[in-house]
């Protein structure tokens, strides 16, 4: 009877499926790769809380390699902040579709939805006190303000906008910056809140800058008719109208509305 040779079990080296070689990155995937690790950590902490060591262990690279593609932290970090301004203005898009306030309001929680994810990143960048500042940072900055400025100017539909209507919208989006900037500090109100205040106040200021302003004023009175009352319009309009309906305040409100005596 012939003999069996003992089976022998497979080794657990032998047992372990065959991994699939790793792809590697092209020239532009790893260069990508290393400003999409960057803008995470650099939102997550201040710039001169990141190091190289961080960004090369994030993306699983050498630290030679990251200088490789970037000469320094401090191109990498523009890098990042380029990306970054680019997706922050494209949330200033929205569709010249319903009522002014309401798309608006939409924007502002897409704005406040940034600002929340890039929180240490952007809190150190409007404030200026970041290492990292540069013209090139400030230059980024400037650009998504002025894309911001004109998707408003957009959604208010003025084909030629006066220079009272334009500073108008200037200030606001410092405000709306400012704004968010306190309430990063320790958030007192919900994001919503904060979301339908800030539209709110620019309702406001383009019912004061009307007043200056004549072609505005006509666009406000489109403006308006197409607003509806659960709109962040109408609550706003309900909110002064109960404000100056107090008694005191209606009565100094009259005494000064009425024309000087000659």
């Amino acid at each position: 009877m012939a003999s069996r040779t003992p089976s022998v079990a497979p080794s657990a080296e032998e047992q372990r499926p065959a991994r699939a070689p790793r792809r590697r990155l092209s020239v532009d995937e790893r260069r990508e790769q290393l400003i999409a690790v960057a803008l995470e950590l650099f939102s997550d902490r201040a710039p001169e809380d990141v190091s190289i060591d961080d960004i090369a262990a994030a993306a699983g690279a050498s630290r030679p390699l990251v200088y490789h593609y970037f000469p320094g932290k401090q191109a990498l970090y523009e890098e990042a902040l380029r990306r970054a301004g680019r997706e922050l203005a494209g949330r200033f898009e929205e569709p010249a579709d319903g009522p002014l306030s309401e798309r608006l309001y939409r924007v502002m929680g897409r704005y406040l939805d940034f600002v929340q994810s890039h929180a240490a990143g952007f809190s150190a960048l409007l404030r200026g006190g970041s290492v990292a500042a540069s013209p090139d940072a400030d230059a980024v900055i400037d650009q998504v303000r002025r894309a911001a400025q004109e998707q408003i100017l957009h959604h208010l539909g003025l084909p030629d906008p006066g220079p009272t209507l334009r500073r108008t919208v200037r200030a606001w989006i410092a405000n709306a910056e400012i704004s968010s900037l306190d309430w990063l500090a320790d958030k007192p109100v919900p994001a919503e809140t904060l979301q339908l205040q800030l539209v709110q106040e620019l309702v406001a200021a383009l019912a004061v800058a009307a007043t200056r302003e004549p072609e505005l004023a006509s666009l406000l009175g489109e403006f308006f008719a197409t607003e509806r009352p659960d709109g962040p319009t109408g609550r706003l309009v309900r909110d002064l109208a109960a404000t100056l309906a107090t008694p005191a305040l209606t009565e100094s409100l009259l005494r000064l509305a009425a024309p000087p005596a000659p």
